[in-house]
């Protein structure tokens, strides 16, 4: 391994130096001409030195790969798009990013902006005048430097708006000119401790006071915990403020895991929508604490039919922050009494110092139970086996083989199925809610998890691996052990639920909801699929027993460093929370 590379002979010697520089540990391609200077410098001019380079089939793996290792570490990893079209491809993980809050590096090329200096027909395709404009709408901020000089500047600059607070993707592109050129003369690496980010904003320590006490002396208040972060020490902070408040929390399924869900305070199970029990201890609130929670408004339009609740509402969020008028990710606006400008982490911190001068804890704390309903042993469904035996299944081997992270969860996964102990339990859905990503994104969780003692495992729909099946390829090659169990409906069947709503609506036949939405005749053989990429795999489950004797060889093939895929045939249908909400049209 090369400690200190010679000096760089090429633009992109330099260019590749610059992403070793500011600590990242892996970049992910799919080839491009566009960047074939910096593809070479990787390869021979920083050899075995970091990032260590991932091949991938699609540009959009690149990025939903750096995505998942982001919502692991907290860390940005690479990806390197191919001019335009390459970035095209990769746009949808760029959007998923940037709704999920996420520090993504986006690495991009283009073909000689000097005319003079391209080929014929390729290079006048692969070049545009201003390829950032493709993405930046739902990027923290672009660039595209015209010297070496403005390259290092453009770079830290990225590295360092994507992890400010909100996280997000930034996007800098380098003319393949710059990167063919010599470089006599390269341009001087900085401290990077100089080039940080911004400590997590908090606020004035009697602004925490107030709010504290607010808490702390209202009768039923509840905590929304959202978008918070992965670090233990933050987890238990926002358990102490719930047991010093006495405060009911409340947690949502589209991101990660954000309190215990076996603790008391815990009010409802999570959902990608609000139940019937949430939405009851809401309504029974007089201060409600949102921590960064996805879409206020409409929860509190769902309990209480407008987007202002009766109660005292704190909001605990920079997510404005980044809000623009491109599209919808921010959700609705709704009454705030109390908002506060900083990181949700931060102020728990804060409120939760101020505490102990208000009173006693309220709620004292004791065992929290571990133990979580069996499946049940004849349960078996006439088209697969229903999803709350399936997920629960799922759940007793994963805390048999504890600690494990279930890294992504299909759409109709009971969120009650299996118990959140710890921030890595669960890494929540995409940001963007798409379909394909989640192939890619567990992929890059589970590299994030390589070396570790955590078992990955992805529960993933069979229209989202069939999207992305050949991300797995990437994990064969490098290594990279994972578990997916795809929970198959042979069906689009999100649609299908729409399909129905709107049959209704329109007094038309709700028996042909299946049509233009089934995968089948022929059906897709997803374990071929998954064997075609390397991956060790088993197809045709349906029944309990069965995938309970094949986890048993899957679960020691990921332990083995392997890749496992399992094809599980399930009912058609959804967790009760989700149909409901579909039905009445959120």
């Amino acid at each position: 391994m090369q400690n200190n590379p010679p000096a760089p002979r090429w633009g992109s010697d330099y260019l590749a130096s610059l992403m070793r520089h500011i600590g990242l540990e892996y970049v992910a391609l799919n080839p491009g001409a566009s960047f074939r200077g910096l593809h070479d410098s990787l390869v021979n001019y920083l050899g075995d030195e970091a990032p260590r380079m991932l091949t991938v089939l699609h540009e959009e793996h690149a990025v939903a790969i750096a995505h998942g290792y982001a919502k692991v570490t907290g860390r940005p990893m690479g990806a390197i798009l191919h001019a335009n079209v390459g970035l095209m491809h990769g746009s949808m993980a760029i959007f998923d990013a940037y709704c999920d809050r996420v520090p993504v590096l986006v690495f991009g090329a283009t073909g000689p902006v000097d005319t003079a200096r391209r080929r014929p027909w390729i290079d006048w395709l692969h070049t545009s005048k201003d390829q950032g404009a493709l993405v930046r709408s739902f990027v923290k901020w672009d660039a595209e430097p015209a010297s070496l000089e403005a390259a290092r500047d453009a770079v830290l600059r990225a590295r360092q708006i994507a992890t400010t607070l909100p996280q997000g993707p930034a996007y800098v592109c380098f003319d393949s000119a710059l990167q063919e050129a010599p470089c006599p003369d390269a341009p001087t690496l900085p401290v990077l401790e100089r080039y940080q980010p911004p400590r997590p904003p908090g606020i004035s320590d009697q602004l925490a006071r107030e709010t504290a006490r607010i808490l702390y002396q209202a009768r039923r208040p509840v905590i929304l915990a959202g978008r918070v972060s992965r670090d233990e020490q933050d987890w238990r902070r926002r358990v102490a403020l719930a047991e010093h408040c006495g405060a009911t929390v409340l947690t949502d399924f589209k991101v990660g895991a954000a309190f215990p869900t076996r603790h008391p305070l815990h009010g409802a199970t999570p959902g990608y929508f609000m139940g019937p029990d949430g939405l009851a201890v809401l309504r029974e609130a007089d201060v409600i604490l949102s921590l960064d929670w996805v879409d206020l408004a409409g929860t509190l339009r769902t309990a209480f039919g407008t987007d202002t609740a009766p109660a005292h509402v704190i909001q605990a969020s920079l997510d404005q922050t980044l809000h623009n008028g491109f599209g919808g990710e921010h959700q609705g606006l709704t009454g705030i009494d109390t908002y506060l400008m900083c990181d949700p982490d931060a102020y728990t911190a804060q409120a939760l110092a101020a505490l102990p001068a208000l009173g006693a804890p309220r709620w004292t704390p004791r065992d929290i139970p571990t133990t979580a309903p069996a499946p049940r042993d004849d349960a078996d469904g006439p088209d697969g086996i229903p999803l709350t035996v399936f997920a629960r299944a799922i759940s007793a081997y994963l805390r048999r083989n504890a600690p494990a992270c279930l890294v992504r969860a299909n759409l109709g996964w009971p969120g009650d199925a299996h118990p959140f102990e710890h921030p890595l339990d669960y890494l929540g859905y995409d940001g963007g809610a798409g379909v394909g990503s989640g192939p890619g994104m567990s992929v890059g969780s589970a590299l994030a998890l390589k070396g570790t003692d955590r078992l990955p495992v992805a529960v993933l729909g069979d229209g989202d691996f069939l999207m992305g099946v050949t991300a797995f390829w990437t994990a064969v090659r490098y290594g990279i052990p994972l578990l997916a169990i795809i929970a198959n409906n042979r069906s689009f069947f999100n649609d299908e639920v729409h399909q129905e709503k709107v049959a209704m609506v329109r007094d038309r036949p709700v028996e042909n909801k299946w049509i233009g939405q089934r995968l089948e005749t022929p059906e897709v053989d997803i374990a071929a699929m998954a064997r075609a990429q390397g991956a060790q795999a088993w197809g045709g489950i349906d029944t309990l027993a069965g995938l309970e004797r094949v986890l048993d060889a899957a679960i020691a093939e990921v332990r083995a460093g392997k890749v496992a895929v399992i094809d599980v045939r399930v009912g058609r249908e959804y967790a009760p929370a989700m149909a409901n909400a579909l039905k009445r049209g959120d």
